[in-house]
């Protein structure tokens, strides 16, 4: 059997992913499901993050096993949204057997996106249940889409001047058809810089629509963070095809932050919510797992930058794209 490499992560065998996307209220979710169970772990790097079911992927704890994750806008009040997937999940009966019931295991994780659009919008239960309806493998649709919908950079100058993002998706195959992935939504506080150039690739727009300026150097001169540049998060799944255990995979999104370090500057500052998880395989393959981490950050990179280079404008915010280099 041939398999068809998308560039996504659902290149991964047994990962679907699914959005929910309303653009009038500038909103969305989207979810990664993996119905018969993978081992997960996460990172969470940044100091103002929001999330639901993340304990139980801590790896001295009982749970062995999640079936979706689930990268949601609307804040705090998006992690409704983790009722829906659930929901959907023990219908079809997956989840983990306690004997009375098939309890699915669906961590989340939330991006603030209430300033544009309609604050009062948020994903939901019947948001999540839509996005896993939504759920197929092969390509998977990128930009102003599910949770990053509502996503900008840039925002140390405030709301005014940031630039619209949205949600990438990246992966490689390597050595004996190993496959990593990951799919990030990015709506991070400082700039996104080419990371083989360090050039800048969106961050607080120029007044005269020529390019943007940095937010580094804005910070040390005193210049920025204003009082709207509260509310980001860059959330992000990493994936793989080989067998990982829980410590293993905590590592390897510990590991995969590196992407986001490479290409968001600056990166999990206290005004980020930055959140990492990882998937491996139950059985299967083993793999260095130094290898994998380092797999893990270059697809995350590239993930971020696709976010970027595939984003539309939404509410009078221009993407990238439309800017004068």
């Amino acid at each position: 059997m041939i398999w068809v490499m998308y560039n996504a992560i659902t290149d991964v065998p047994g990962i679907r992913v699914g959005h929910w996307t309303d653009l009038k209220a500038a909103t969305g979710c989207t979810v990664v499901l993996c119905e018969e169970g993978v081992v997960a772990g996460i990172d969470v790097r940044g100091s103002a993050p929001g999330t639901r079911e993340t304990d139980s992927l801590n790896p001295t704890h009982l749970v062995q096993e999640a079936h979706a994750i689930l990268l949601t806008g609307g804040s705090a009040f998006g992690l409704d949204a983790a009722g829906g997937v659930m929901r959907y999940l023990e219908e079809r009966g997956y989840g983990l057997d306690v004997e009375v019931a098939k309890v699915p295991i669906v961590p989340t994780a939330v991006l603030f996106d209430l300033p544009i659009g309609n604050p009062e919008a948020r994903p939901g239960v019947e948001e999540g249940y839509r996005a896993c309806l939504a759920a197929t493998g092969g390509k998977v649709e990128e930009g102003t889409v599910g949770a990053g919908t509502g996503a900008r950079v840039g925002k140390t100058l405030g709301a005014e001047q940031a630039t619209k993002a949205g949600i990438g998706t990246a992966s490689q195959s390597f050595g004996d058809d190993i496959i990593v992935s990951a799919i990030v939504a990015v709506n991070a506080f400082g700039d996104v810089v080419n990371p083989n150039s360090g050039d800048i690739i969106a961050g607080p727009r120029r007044l005269d629509g020529k390019g943007f300026l940095d937010s580094s150097a804005l910070l040390k001169s005193g210049e920025g963070l204003k009082p709207s540049s509260l509310g980001n998060t860059t959330l992000g799944v990493v994936a793989t095809n080989a067998k990982l255990a829980k410590a293993e995979a905590t590592k390897i999104a510990q590991m995969a932050q590196d992407g986001i370090s490479r290409t968001i500057r600056p990166a999990h500052t206290m005004l980020d919510g930055d959140v990492i998880f990882a998937l491996g395989k139950r059985e299967g393959r083993k793999v260095d797992v130094s290898l994998l981490g380092l797999v893990a950050a270059e697809v995350v990179a590239e993930a971020v930058v696709r976010a970027i280079t595939q984003a539309k404008a939404l509410y009078g915010i221009p993407a990238a794209s439309d800017l004068i280099p």
